[in-house]
């Protein structure tokens, strides 16, 4: 017998648990949400994903004698020379065992420039502003602002852009990421550990750094501080996932792990995943331990498209696989695609029931229905909330109930 998952019962059940204001709520914003920012077509996307991403920055790079050298050696280390981060990875892994020599026909010197120069391309192909006041990322600030809440919410990033700093700041949302100070904020790992920041602040975690990020030497000891200006010539931190840092307790990437690890363990928390892969595996561990800690928390990943897709030879493949394989295991990480779920480590289709009464009537409005083809054509029931502007309308739509919890 076919498992299948009614979409109204779990829409209803999401739209109590973010109608909450005493609860732990978060967001965990990646790769994927930039382009959902509704663009013209020629200047579409507003920021590429990873892929495109890198290769933007390879094609900026094809005369760039030592770069090609590197890719060369990321292919003979069969590594992927069409990702930014693992590219960045290969370059730190060599930089730390160069000092006094080459690796690889690179040396130290060679290193340390060709991640300046990465993180240059990078700065220049992301730093841009949100087109209008009315996008996903408005929506979402506009929703975290719509009541007086005693939890603040939480939103963790893996980008790398000021978007998220942008809308906040336009919908006048305050809000902490970490740094204090107005002429050069520094980071005050105290605050973030010990919570010290008024409750109605949002917080803003960037877990793999920001473009506004820098790290200078001062006396011997590597200092991270944020400025309010993106500077060309500095060093921007920009982390790849996996590394260890010196005075790994004072660098933002570990500190920042440790309170997704926290969040995740708080009672009854709700984590929402939005354009996240599952393509990070030192992420994933810190999702699923915390989850496994945790029996009473909910992680929600939100995924685009379909549950399976046709690669180049026509095979179907499975569009998220790693993301099943965890969710398979482990019971409060949800998965929902387009057509199918997986929902208490359940595999199922998206299987629309009759509506129990009139509030399910703006529910109803995000579940459509799509022919299937084939020899005998039918029909599936679809959610696409994997598309970060169709779940900040969701968010949009919630914003009455609620207020009307909250006044209750």
């Amino acid at each position: 017998m076919q498992t299948s998952h009614d979409p109204l019962r779990h829409l209803r059940y999401l739209r109590q648990s973010l109608s909450q204001d005493n609860e732990a709520i978060g967001f965990f914003i990646s790769a994927g949400c930039p382009l959902s920012v509704p663009m013209p077509k020629d200047q579409y996307p507003l920021i590429p994903d990873v892929l495109h991403l890198t290769k933007f920055i390879n094609q900026q790079l094809t005369e760039h004698e030592k770069y090609q050298l590197l890719l060369g050696e990321l292919a003979k280390a069969k590594k992927n020379t069409e990702n930014i981060e693992d590219i960045l990875s290969f370059i730190r892994s060599l930089a730390a065992v160069a000092k006094g020599g080459n690796v690889r026909g690179l040396s130290e010197e060679d290193l340390i420039s060709l991640e300046s120069v990465i993180c240059k391309e990078i700065v220049k192909k992301i730093d841009v502003r949100l087109p209008s006041e009315e996008t996903p990322y408005h929506r979402l600030c506009n929703w975290v602002r719509s009541i007086d809440r005693k939890v603040a919410i939480e939103i963790f990033t893996t980008n790398y852009d000021l978007l998220a700093e942008q809308a906040l700041e336009d919908y006048e949302v305050p809000y902490f990421d970490g740094f204090v100070g107005s002429r050069r904020s520094f980071f005050d790992l105290r605050a973030v550990e010990d919570n010290l920041i008024p409750k109605h602040w949002t917080r803003l975690w960037k877990i793999h750094g920001s473009i506004n990020w820098y790290q200078q030497n001062e006396d011997g000891q590597k200092k991270v501080y944020r400025s309010s200006e993106i500077k060309e010539d500095a060093s921007h931190l920009i982390y790849p996932s996996h590394l260890k840092y010196e005075e790994s307790r004072k660098m933002p990437y570990l500190a920042l792990i440790d309170q997704l690890n926290r969040f995740i363990r708080k009672k009854s928390s709700l984590l929402v995943l939005c354009g996240y892969s599952f393509n990070d595996g030192h992420l994933n561990d810190t999702i699923v331990n915390a989850l496994k800690a945790n029996p009473t928390a909910m992680v929600l990943g939100l995924m685009y498209g379909d549950y399976t897709k046709h690669d180049e030879s026509g095979s179907t493949t499975e569009s998220y696989p790693e993301a099943y394989r965890l969710a398979k295991k482990q019971h409060n990480l949800n998965i929902w695609t387009f057509d199918k779920s997986i929902i208490g480590t359940s595999v199922g289709q998206w299987a629309k029931t009759q509506p129990k009464d009139d509030g399910d009537s703006d529910l109803l409005s995000f579940v459509s229905t799509e022919p299937i083809s084939g020899d005998t054509p039918t029909t599936k029931d679809v959610v696409k909330l994997g598309d970060f502007s169709t779940f900040t309308y969701f968010l949009k739509r919630i914003i009455g109930a609620a207020k009307e919890h909250h006044d209750v």
